[in-house]
C-alpha cells in the first residue's frame, strides 16, 4: 500500500510539473476571444505575443522587449510566481525520487526515506500555491480588464479570455497539491 502510494503520488508530480514548465514556457496565457469571423488567431503569454494567420496557418511571434524592461505588473508577478514553483517542483520531484521504497538509495535507511517523502510533499505544496496564485492572479486580472473594457463601452475589436497555458497551469498546481496531500497526510 505504501509502494503504491508513493508511486501515484510520484507519477502525478511528474505530470503536474511537466504541465507547470509547458504552462510557463509557452504562448496562449490570453487567447483572443472575438465573436466575429476570424482570419487570425492571437495569443499572449508571459515572454511574447503570437498571431497565426488561420488561413494559410502562418505563424509569427513577436518577443517581448526584454525581462529587464517595464511589463505589466500581471507578467512580472505571474512569471515569478511560475518560475519558483516549477523550480520548487522539480527539487520536490528529485527528492520524492530519492524517497520513494523501490529506488535502492539509502535502502538501510526507511525513515529517512519517508521523511525525503514527506519533505517533497512540503515543497510540492509550496510550489503548487505559488503556481496557484499565480496562474489565478493572470487569470483575475485579464477577466478584469475585459471587465473595465465592457463597463466602459469600449470595443477594441479584440478582446481576450483565458488560454489554454493559464489552465494547464491551474492543473498542474492542482495535481502538485494533490500530490502534497497524498505525501503529507495519507503516507504516514
Amino acid at each position: 500500500m505504501n509502494t503504491a502510494l508513493q508511486m501515484t503520488a510520484f507519477g502525478l508530480a511528474l505530470l503536474s510539473t511537466l504541465f507547470l514548465l509547458l504552462a510557463t514556457c509557452t504562448d496562449c496565457w490570453m487567447v483572443n476571444a472575438d465573436d466575429s469571423l476570424e482570419i487570425s488567431h492571437k495569443c499572449r503569454g508571459l515572454w511574447r505575443e503570437c498571431v497565426t494567420n488561420m488561413q494559410d496557418g502562418v505563424r509569427t511571434c513577436d518577443q517581448y522587449d526584454s525581462i529587464l524592461a517595464d511589463h505589466p505588473v500581471k507578467i512580472v508577478v505571474t512569471r515569478t510566481l511560475m518560475i519558483t514553483a516549477d523550480l520548487l517542483a522539480g527539487l520536490a520531484l528529485a527528492m520524492l525520487l530519492l524517497g520513494l521504497d523501490c529506488i535502492k538509495f539509502l535502502k538501510e535507511e526507511p525513515r529517512v526515506k519517508l521523511k525525503m517523502c514527506y519533505g517533497a510533499g512540503v515543497i510540492l505544496g509550496i510550489g503548487s500555491i505559488l503556481g496557484l496564485v499565480g496562474s489565478v492572479w493572470y487569470a483575475v486580472d485579464v477577466y478584469v480588464e475585459r471587465a473595465m473594457l465592457v463597463s466602459h463601452n469600449i470595443f477594441l475589436g479584440v478582446h481576450y479570455d483565458f488560454g489554454w497555458s493559464c489552465w494547464l497551469g491551474m492543473a498542474g498546481s492542482t495535481g502538485c497539491f494533490v500530490a502534497c496531500v497524498l505525501l503529507t497526510c495519507c503516507l504516514y
